[in-house]
């Protein structure tokens, strides 16, 4: 080397080359050095770099960063790094290194890239991933992605380890230690913890042990020969929730969770009711790759007290409940091919009530839940669905479908015309199934019988969407659909066959308008900057009096009552059935208020409100449910307010301004100003005649965290229809530091002649594998029973 260039300023123009193109792979970046250098270098050296860039770029490596702490985080120690070019060898204190998705941190290191080998001393760190190695003397191969240790710790939640040395291959993550302890318990001295004289570590998969002992709290408790421990998800374990229930007497409720590989796990239950008796059942879970995943559910119970359900007023009409009882659920869902989805779903059970009874999480979210197999095909302008929903429990009100096939043309422009297209055509066979007993609600269906029938029906739109004076949106629309209705069948059979055809057209129209605040600010609403947008939209529906009226037709698509407000345009108001005539304009009004708050975008206001005018209300109506049309339907708005990030009202109404009453009211208050304690605050009203016997309902959950150990919740529920508390849930949680216990207390008092349910159940949870997850106790709180 010409003394004219001093190592050290050769050593910095690197570093200060590098230190510009850090984003560059170490190819790019080792050519670019080498172009730096060629004014400063002789002839040699030139043709050593020049040969050196063809090298490179003929063998891609990974990115490779090194430089002191201090340079790659802010505020960290100030490293000194040196390089070598007779031995290609960087060294240094307070080092940096990154080469690929690894990266190491040490006092000092030494780092040879000729043989990839990294000699690291002093507070070493090494982390892949979620993994992170440290100790204070490492040795590490960039070629290989061989590991060695001595005394080390390790971690990756939920798991922890330590030990007196390891070697391991980074690549397939496989590691033997030796002297080691490993614990889920995250904390300077552990409760818990296995000690072995030798261990294979498959992080974030499982590990094994040879004679390995298991201390609780510093005690010796087992010995195993050979230990093995699944460290996924679905970790091999057993729980068992113990409870009594005034229903149910003192309870056991037992779950065994295991794993076979990657494709196949599961839980078995066993479970034992004083009063009712012994139930198990199996779940299992398939995992098939591009077949998607299955699920699948059974449960059998020899039921000491069916009839306990039926006593009082709750279920006046139900006939008796086998002692026999048992459901079974299997749910799958794939996409084997791109925009192909398949999905079965199948809900057996032996009685109406068994979810009631046994399994009320599942109760509260369906109590009557369906059976399909469904197909979709997607591309870009169509799709082709099939879908099939046999009917399993004869005490259901069900339409089967054997099959319904339906092709939909998305709207799609028309050539290059201004018209746009789109269309829906299905054909079916289709049998309409009353219950063969009286439903969970009270009705009885023995003189309704049963019907079926074929039935065909296409439906094509065209569209002429503009924007005129550059700001108003407008789409004027006509269709036409053709509905064939093959001969009924069955006992409820009236008609023979029928065609029947509708007409429709209408306009939608709607324009955006914004207005911008940046400079406005309040502290009380947390106001910085503020945005308002408004979206008005009208929508004209006018269809004529079909040619074969609605009460004329089997009645398989048929309009039922809706607690949200229906569209009113075609295609998307579906209940094909239920088609009359229609002339009507709907009124549509969205406020938006946005605002930043911790750098983001947030909604302080979106309200949105609705309203429908019928200008001929069609005084015909095919459904039992249904009143007339009026002039005016319901007004409806949609609230959502925010007035800070950490407090949130949400409200939706529906007034009738007909005859002057709320006929829905849903509103809900949240205050989580920190990690501490939380409120929510709501109220549920149904008019009685709009959906069934009418609601009201308020409800209030509070949480109180009284330190790092302790917590505490409670879920009331007050029913205002009948002035009674209805349903109560207290529960006390404590952190025991690798494990997490709740006792949960809860009384349900229906009235209507049925006996006070109290009920109390303890569950215990390692962190690693919990049981429950947070919020589980909120949305379904009969999961902290059992149930």
């Amino acid at each position: 080397m010409p003394a004219s260039v001093p190592r050290r300023k050769i050593t910095r123009n690197i570093f200060q080359i590098r230190s510009k193109i850090k984003s560059l792979g170490s190819r790019d970046s080792f050519c670019l050095i080498g172009a730096a250098l060629m004014r400063k270098l002789p002839a040699i050296a030139l043709l050593f770099f020049w040969s050196m860039a063809c090298i490179c770029r003929a063998k891609e490596s990974p990115p490779e960063f090194i430089e002191g702490i201090d340079q790659a985080i802010p505020g960290g120690p100030v490293g000194n790094v040196g390089y070598s070019f007779a031995t290609d060898t960087f060294t240094g204190t307070n080092i940096f290194i990154q080469h690929g998705d690894t990266t190491l941190m040490a006092d000092q290191a030494t780092y040879n890239r000729q043989t990839g080998e990294i000699v690291a001393d002093g507070h070493v760190r090494i982390q892949q991933g979620s993994q992170m190695w440290i100790g204070n003397h490492v040795t590490y191969n960039v070629n290989n992605r061989l590991l060695g240790t001595g005394p080390f710790r390790t971690g990756r939640s939920p798991v922890f380890a330590q030990g007196g040395g390891i070697h391991g291959d980074v690549t397939n993550h496989t590691y033997m230690a030796t002297n080691v302890f490993v614990t889920t318990d995250n904390v300077r001295r552990p409760a818990y913890y296995l000690r072995a004289s030798r261990m294979r570590i498959i992080p974030g998969k499982y590990f094994e042990a040879k004679n390995a002992v298991l201390y609780v709290e510093g005690v010796p408790l087992f010995y195993y020969p050979y230990y093995r421990r699944n460290l996924e998800f679905h970790a091999n374990s057993f729980t068992v929730m113990p409870g009594e229930d005034s229903i149910y007497g003192p309870y056991l409720l037992g779950t065994y969770t295991w794993r076979l590989g990657e494709a196949l796990d599961g839980k078995i239950h066993l479970d034992y009711r004083e009063k009712r008796g012994v139930g198990a059942g199996p779940d299992l879970n398939l995992h098939l790759d591009r077949w998607g995943d299955a699920s699948t559910k059974y449960y059998y119970l020899h039921d000491n007290d069916s009839q306990q359900s039926l006593n009082g007023d709750a279920f006046p009409n139900l006939s008796p409940i086998p002692e026999n009882r048992q459901r079974f659920y299997l749910g799958w869902q794939a996409t084997p091919a791109t925009n192909l989805n398949l999905k079965a779903l199948v809900n057996y059970q032996s009685d109406q009530l068994v979810l009631h009874d046994f399994f009320q999480s599942d109760y509260g979210e369906n109590p009557q839940p369906n059976t399909f197999v469904e197909a979709n095909k997607y591309w870009n302008n169509w799709s082709l669905d099939a879908e099939t929903t046999p009917r399993i429990n004869s005490f259901f009100d069900q339409v089967e479908r054997l099959p319904d096939v339906q092709l939909t043309g998305f709207r799609q422009q028309i050539f290059t015309t201004p018209l746009y297209y789109e269309s829906q055509s299905s054909v079916g066979y289709y049998e309409k199934y009353f219950a063969a007993t009286n439903t969970l609600f009270g009705e009885t269906n023995f003189t309704m019988p049963d019907f079926s029938a074929m039935r065909a029906e296409t439906y094509h739109q065209l569209l002429l969407p503009e924007t005129l004076f550059g700001w108003l949106n407008i789409a004027p629309r006509a269709g036409e659909r053709v509905t064939y209705y093959g001969p009924e069948t069955g006992a409820g059979g009236t008609y023979a066959q029928i065609t029947r055809t509708v007409f429709n057209t209408g306009l939608d129209a709607s324009f955006t308008a914004s207005q911008l605040w940046p400079d406005a600010t309040n502290s009380l609403l947390d106001i910085n900057g503020l945005r308002h947008i408004i979206q008005p939209a009208y929508s004209y529906v006018f269809v004529p009096h079909p040619s074969v009226a609605a009460d004329r037709l089997p009645q398989f698509d048929s309009q039922l009552p809706s607690l949200m407000i229906l569209p009113i345009e075609y295609p998307n108001y579906n209940d094909i059935d239920a088609i009359e005539s229609e002339n009507v304009m709907r009124f549509g009004i969205r406020n938006t208020l946005q605002t930043m708050r911790n750098g983001q975008l947030d909604n302080v206001v979106d309200w949105n409100v609705m309203l429908d005018w019928n200008l001929t209300p069609n005084s015909q109506t095919n459904s039992v449910f249904l009143q007339p049309q009026k002039t005016f339907d319901d007004l409806y708005s949609d609230l959502v307010f925010k007035p800070r990030s950490w407090i949130g009202f949400q409200s939706q109404l529906r007034y009738g301004i007909n005859d002057n009453h709320l006929n829905l009211a849903f509103h809900q208050l949240t205050f989580t100003p920190n990690d501490r304690w939380s409120l929510g605050l709501g109220h549920w009203y149904l008019h009685e005649g709009f959906v069934d016997s009418g609601d009201d309902v308020f409800t209030g959950t509070f949480f109180y965290r009284l330190n790092e150990n302790w917590g505490f919740r409670t879920t009331q529920y007050f029913n205002a229809q009948i002035g009674r508390l209805q349903e109560q849930y207290y529960s006390v949680y404590r952190d025991m530091r690798s494990w997490t216990a709740a006792l949960t207390f809860r009384v349900i008092n229906n009235g209507g002649g049925q006996p006070v349910d109290y009920g109390v159940a303890f569950s215990i949870s390692l962190k690693a594998s919990p049981r429950f997850h947070v919020g589980d106790d909120t949305v379904r709180p009969y999961q902290m029973l059992g149930e």
